[in-house]
């Protein structure tokens, strides 16, 4: 299967798909260009005044955003943010990356060096208030996702390759235990990057470099692929009315000559009919 632009916009860094599931409407950031972006009947954009990468709805009208030093509510008809809680704010190195909100209402964050140094970044947890550092030393932070039954978190290093499957406390999402090897893509000359998992519990990577968004089963398996015509796929989510659509976002950064030449599509975003059937963003509670 493949997938078709969706909106023409160019991002440098396409990253942070969400399809807000009270409103129907799909969102989606340029993290070096600080831009949010939306499209219904015509492509909206807001300029930020600092990288901005993921977001998790809080309400019909507002949205908790990632920046590059802070987590904010972001009110949807006025543009207008406010402070909630920092995120490495002493830190002028670091920049938030790959985001999701979790079944318990809380929002996992990841952050990473602003030129991708090794070790530089870590995963947090935005619960009711707190946030809580829960894996330091991630290079560069991806994968962020869950399964349906809430029972595990995904993510991923994507210098690593490894994504890794956390149990989490039925009572309040937190992690119990320590991390476990779910599924091996290193060595293949793409990295993995952001994923989604569908309401089967399978999980859906986009893999940069590999021109595509690869479905794995809840065991690990192989399924099937949906190839888009961007060399560097960054993150997925399922939207439209039945959730069966697949978006995807992309990136112009970090190209080389022969990926350049081989589309003009590349850092546009992407959505593929009847992809399968996802489950709804879950809603961040503050």
């Amino acid at each position: 299967m493949n997938g078709t632009v969706f909106d023409e916009s160019v991002c440098e860094l396409g990253e942070g798909p969400l399809w807000h599931p009270v409103r129907q409407q799909f969102f989606w950031f340029d993290i070096t260009g600080n831009r949010l972006l939306t499209r219904t009947d015509e492509t909206q954009i807001w300029d930020l005044d600092e990288n901005v990468s993921a977001a998790g709805w809080v309400d019909q009208d507002s949205l908790m955003i990632a920046t590059e030093t802070a987590l904010v509510l972001f009110d949807i008809y006025s543009g207008e943010t406010e402070f909630i809680a920092p995120l490495e704010a002493d830190n002028a190195l670091t920049r938030s990356n790959d985001g999701r909100a979790d079944p318990f209402g809380g929002f996992w964050i990841g952050t990473m060096g602003k030129n991708a140094e090794r070790k530089a970044g870590a995963i947090y947890r935005y619960y009711r208030g707190e946030v809580r550092r829960l894996f330091p030393k991630i290079s560069i932070p991806n994968a962020i996702c869950f399964s349906p039954d809430g029972l595990y978190a995904y993510f991923t290093d994507s210098m690593i390759g490894i994504i890794m499957r956390q149990s989490l406390d039925q009572k309040d999402g937190w992690p119990v235990g320590s991390p476990e090897k779910f599924l091996d893509l290193s060595g293949n000359g793409w990295a993995v990057d952001g994923a989604v998992v569908d309401a089967a519990g399978n999980l859906w990577n986009a893999q940069w470099g590999g021109w595509r968004v690869a479905c794995y089963s809840a065991q690990g398996d192989f399924l099937s692929e949906v190839k888009f015509s961007a060399a560097h796929t960054s993150c997925p989510a399922f939207g439209g009315v039945d959730l069966k659509d697949m978006y995807c976002t992309s990136a112009r950064q970090g190209l080389s000559k022969q990926e350049d030449a081989a589309s003009t599509d590349h850092g546009k975003t992407f959505v593929a009919a009847g992809v399968g059937k996802g489950q709804a963003e879950h809603q961040v509670i503050l």
